[in-house]
């Protein structure tokens, strides 16, 4: 019997269910900062969902025999699995589900963009409602158990006694240590920055993705062995032939795409105009702007961000909370043709962010000190569509205007690293720069495998660790053969 109304509540909703009352439950909604509070802060805007309201989201999935939504995910989770334990408010079990498969359960639950994925599948689709909130689920699954009084250690597998070595410490790199480490591998990470965690650090601000996160998702692989290396350049202050020479038995190569794309329009050379690899990494990942940093970073009144995607709504909301008056997202297509999340340009739109669509930069101007003091913009409509299916911007002739500002971060794409491709003889590379790879994530030396941006040129959080789990499973396949 029941000892509570708790427990009575729980009860009730673990009895079997009708589809017809599964589906009348309403989506769980995220609690989140108030907009006027939270751009004064790098508070993290999400706050969670409760206990409740998990349980009650989780009886909302619908048991299908042919789970689509596992088929949407890049690491295959076993999304039912998990989220039927969590209706059970078995928390634990949840997120031991998870991590069978996902080295970042809880920075996927965040930042993975659910809705073109794993949620895209959902059932619930095709009946026009709202899809299961996976991503919030995972999140709670792997807070809550982040959150646990006591946390037993994970039992390590039998050791292979091989040794293997990761270029960089983003979500790929990670996924693939975290994967090798499960399968009784010794996994070395070697990291060109002063601190773990990649892009998850440099590139995502705190109030998307807080550090402690992070760091907790590092700390769960160190506690499966994973050995950490910062300020080590492979391809400058190692080699790969070296690490090969001091009995690694492969590299996995997943040094990101930190180079960052300009237009190559006039005044791009001004003070003032930076990319927003530059501006991100200055300000999460050096302390830029706060008491006592030693990096300094401009501090925009008027600040335009060019370009749709992710990257460019976490620069344009940075900007607010660094004290940006007026901040501008600047993008040469429509809203519908944005590439960013449709969450983070609801939260964007609610801070105060204005957009400037189907408007296109042709040139920065500045003053008699080389600072930028505005941009000049073409006018766009949309054509026909292109190759990704979005609808080509084509300029309206003669018809520009000039928009007054003192700072602009460009976000209009990032190239492969080139140092490590570059450095190894005989490796494969592609046109773009990137690391040609077979189906197995190997490239054309044996010994190197490579995933995440440093293959695809740009990635999500969740492709990158799709390459990191899939290399690992294929390396650890051919090592024991």
């Amino acid at each position: 019997m029941p000892t509570s109304r708790s427990e009575a509540w729980r009860e009730d909703l673990r009895r079997a269910m009708s589809p017809k009352e599964r589906t009348a439950i309403p989506r769980v909604k995220m609690p989140e900062l108030d907009p006027a509070y939270r751009i004064t802060c790098n508070e993290e805007v999400n706050q969670g969902i409760s206990a409740e309201q998990a349980i009650v989201e989780a009886t909302r999935c619908m048991d299908c025999p042919d789970p689509q939504c596992v088929q949407g995910c890049p690491v295959q989770i076993d999304i039912p699995g998990f989220i039927k334990n969590i209706q059970r408010a078995d928390f634990k079990e949840a997120a031991r589900v998870l991590r069978r498969t996902s080295a970042l359960p809880a920075v996927c639950g965040r930042v993975c963009p659910q809705e073109k994925q794993c949620e895209s599948r959902c059932i619930y689709n095709k009946m026009k409602k709202a899809p299961v909130a996976i991503g919030y689920l995972e999140r709670f699954a792997a807070d809550t158990d982040r959150l646990a009084p006591e946390k037993p250690l994970p039992a390590l597998p039998p050791r292979k006694g091989k040794r293997v070595a990761v270029a960089g410490s983003g979500p790929a790199g990670l996924s693939f240590a975290g994967e090798m480490a499960r399968l009784g591998y010794d996994v070395t990470v070697f990291e060109a920055l002063h601190e773990i965690g990649g892009v998850l650090k440099y590139g995502i601000p705190e109030f998307r993705l807080p550090n402690e996160i992070v760091e907790a998702e590092i700390d769960n692989l160190r506690a499966l062995g994973v050995e950490f290396l910062t300020d080590i350049i492979i391809g400058k202050t190692i080699t790969i032939e070296q690490l090969v020479a001091d009995g690694y038995v492969a590299v996995f190569v997943a040094s990101g795409a930190g180079l960052p794309r300009f237009m190559g329009i006039p005044g791009e050379n001004l003070i003032g105009v930076m990319s927003s690899n530059e501006y991100l990494t200055r300000v999460n990942l050096m302390g830029a702007g706060r008491p006592g940093a030693a990096t300094p970073v401009a501090l925009g009144r008027n600040v335009a961000v060019i370009g749709g995607g992710n990257t460019a709504m976490d620069s344009v909301r940075t900007a607010l909370r660094m004290g940006a008056e007026n901040a501008y997202i600047i993008y040469r297509r429509g809203l519908e043709e944005m590439p960013a999340r449709a969450e983070e340009v609801h939260h964007a739109s609610q801070e105060g962010v204005q957009f400037l669509t189907l408007h296109n930069p042709v040139e920065y101007r500045g003053d008699e000190r080389g600072r930028v003091t505005s941009v000049v913009l073409q006018r766009m409509t949309l054509g026909e569509p292109d190759a990704s299916g979005r609808r080509s911007p084509v300029a309206i002739e003669g018809d520009t205007v000039e928009l007054p500002v003192d700072e602009v971060i460009v976000s209009v794409g990032v190239s492969p690293n080139p140092l490590i491709p570059h450095s190894v003889e005989g490796l494969g590379i592609s046109r773009k720069g990137t690391i040609e790879v077979d189906g197995d994530m190997q490239s054309s030396i044996s010994t190197i495998y490579a995933g995440g941006d440093i293959v695809r040129g740009g990635a999500t959080v969740i492709l990158a660790m799709g390459d990191g789990r899939h290399a690992a499973q294929a390396l650890a396949k051919k090592l024991e053969e």
